[in-house]
């Protein structure tokens, strides 16, 4: 019974935490027990988002207010039934604007941002560790992805405004990681860590109930066996 028991994977030894690079990187999209991507991938999908919603505003406010003030400047000589008629229509002109320039930018960012997030987490969870380099080169391989269509001298103008892109964002995140008390690669090691303590010591702890278990159903079974050969043998 205890070996039936323990065969069954709910009382497997858990598994260590990944100890290499692609271990972790493969890690990033699988889902907990909980069913829960990790907060690395989490992250990247958000601050996708929040660029898009970033560019979209960047885009389309100033297009917006130029198309309308561009539509009133026109229109001086047409005829509208009404001022209300003829600020719908300004509106409308502006929110046309809003609608195309803003969507222009907002893909253009929100792929940048998250290409960015992928390669800078990428090599920081392969390495183990955050550091400057790991935000420019993310940078410069995001430039140069997006500058790769203009021929060499585009290519080289993406690595060099990647680079400066990276280098100040990188700086901004590692120091406002600082400031938390540890960094983001150090918090996640010590909550991996810690996961892994407390599933080994609820294993254990199974381990030792399924022994206990396996002695009493065995001592069980021996008694009535035993008295069976005593009686066998005052016969």
């Amino acid at each position: 019974m205890a070996e039936g028991v323990g065969a069954h994977p709910q009382f497997g030894r858990p598994a260590p935490p990944p100890q290499t690079g692609w271990e972790r990187l493969s890690e990033l999209w699988r889902r907990d027990e909980r069913q829960r991507y990790p907060e690395e991938t989490v992250n990247i999908l958000k601050s996708g988002f929040t660029g898009g919603v970033v560019g979209w505003m960047y885009g389309g406010l100033p297009a917006f207010y130029h198309a309308r003030k561009a539509f009133i400047e026109r229109s001086h000589g047409e005829l509208f039934q009404n001022r209300a008629d003829a600020v719908q229509s300004a509106h409308r002109a502006g929110l046309r604007s809003f609608i195309r320039y803003g969507w222009r930018w907002s893909w253009r960012v929100a792929t940048f941002v998250t290409i960015f997030n992928m390669a800078s987490t990428g090599l920081s969870v392969y390495r183990n560790k955050s550091t400057i380099s790991n935000y420019a080169s993310a940078g410069a391989f995001t430039g140069a992805l997006f500058r790769i269509h203009l021929g060499l001298q585009g290519l080289a103008g993406g690595l060099m405004f990647g680079t400066a892109f990276g280098i100040p964002a990188g700086a901004l995140l590692m120091i406002m990681q600082k400031v938390a008390g540890e960094t983001f690669q150090e918090r996640r090691n010590r909550e991996r860590r810690e996961l892994y303590e407390q599933k080994l010591a609820e294993w254990q702890s199974r381990l030792s109930v399924t022994e206990v278990l396996g002695e009493m159903e065995s001592n069980a079974q021996g008694g009535p066996e035993t008295e069976r050969a005593r009686e066998s043998r005052s016969y």
